[in-house]
């Protein structure tokens, strides 16, 4: 009964957050047509749906979804992003309610959202790593446009039509605030901080520099184009030493949940009743104490801060 039950009440939700999309995506659409053919029923859909992600803001968690939302380089609105960290999180704790024990549901709350977080962290780091791929492509354009006597503003304007993603969206915003009259310093050190790491920093630096007092640019970008097509090397490289490691410690340290899953589906009730007694409470908590600290330990040997 507990799986059907699960079943359908996942169903609900996938079905619920559909129709919220769907709505979402409408109203969108409305705002393209009213755009384009000046139909007034797309602002009333357009205020209609404000208050919910102006109340979204406003709340707690209001800055943090919405500087995940930047930083991750997204269009989705507060109240979707925010409706599918709920759905996850409730999913999660429903799972693992149904699975071990509903005392548990609480916990699984928590875990969905831990796995929200290191999943948007991932993400950033993703979107990061790929901006640095690309950072020797985009000193090698501003070195090309600066010997062709162009601005450094009219340089970073032509690299975002140039380059791909990430690069296009990060430069075309930096050009965009440039246009409005944010200094090219400021503009620089905002995408910084959307994107922070050492080959941004150095090339930040030097365009900074060049801006301000002259110097040899061109040269100076060429060079910063080769050191950071070695580092980026040097990265792959030791990310692929790592990944067998990386892969095979966290299969290890997947055994205790599906142990605990396996002594769950051969005596059913065995988990919930360790939750009911202090030995057992003790039992389950220093082992995910266990768990958690070798997750961490992994996580930090392998990190690259090259």
């Amino acid at each position: 009964m507990t799986p059907t039950l699960f079943v359908s009440f996942a169903t609900l939700v996938l079905v619920l957050l559909g129709l919220y999309q769907f709505w979402i995506d409408l109203g969108e659409k409305s705002l393209y047509l009213h755009a384009a053919h000046g139909d007034p029923a797309a602002d009333d859909t357009h205020h209609a749906r404000a208050p919910i992600d102006r109340w979204v803001l406003r709340s707690r968690w209001g800055a943090g979804i919405q500087s995940s939302i930047d930083l991750l380089g997204w269009s989705t609105r507060p109240s979707t992003f925010a409706a599918i960290v709920a759905g996850v999180c409730l999913t999660v704790g429903l799972v693992i309610g149904a699975l071990l024990s509903w005392l548990l549901v609480p916990v699984g709350f928590w875990v969905g959202a831990a796995v929200v977080r290191n999943r948007i962290r991932a993400l950033r780091e993703k979107r990061k790593e790929d901006f640095i791929a690309q950072m020797p492509q985009l000193a090698r354009v501003l070195s090309n446009a600066s010997s062709a006597g162009l601005s450094i503003r009219t340089a970073v304007a032509m690299a975002a039509d140039e380059l791909e993603e990430p690069a296009s969206t990060e430069l075309r915003t930096v050009a965009d605030q440039i246009n409005v009259g944010v200094s090219l310093e400021t503009a620089m050190a905002n995408m910084e901080q959307r994107l922070p790491s050492r080959e941004l920093g150095i090339l930040v630096s030097s365009l900074v520099v060049s801006s301000r007092s002259g110097g040899a640019l061109v040269s100076a970008l060429r060079d910063i184009a080769e050191t950071l097509e070695t580092r980026k090397e040097v990265r792959r490289e030791i990310r692929t030493t790592y990944a067998q490691t990386v892969a095979t410690a966290y299969a290890v340290l997947s055994f205790g949940l599906v142990a605990l899953l396996l002594l769950e589906s051969l005596n059913s009730g065995t988990v919930d009743a360790m939750l009911r007694n202090p030995i057992g409470q003790a039992a389950l908590i220093g082992s995910a104490a266990v768990y958690a600290g070798g997750i961490w330990i992994v996580r930090r040997m392998t990190r690259v801060e090259a």
